[in-house]
């Protein structure tokens, strides 16, 4: 009987909890509702940016001399 009386008492405290949530859900869906349609295109998401093929290739040549400067540094400590 102990169980049943647990279940039954978790089970009452789980739908009070589903209640204060629909609640929240229902004050950030009025509040969405006030902004209009300007909050719709935040949740989508933003576009995203494109990279230039010049900014592309400014970023590869920077890796290239960072990992240079590596591979020199890693000839000095073994050789």
């Amino acid at each position: 009987m102990d169980i049943l009386v647990a279940i039954k008492r978790e089970q009452r405290k789980l739908e009070k909890e589903l209640g204060k949530l629909h609640h929240k859900l229902g004050r950030v869906r009025a509040a969405a509702k006030a902004l209009g349609h300007s909050a719709e295109r935040e949740v989508l998401g933003a576009k995203k940016r494109g990279l230039s093929a010049a900014g592309r290739a400014a970023i590869v040549k920077a890796a290239k001399r960072r990992w240079a400067k590596v591979r020199k540094q890693a000839k000095k400590v073994a050789g």
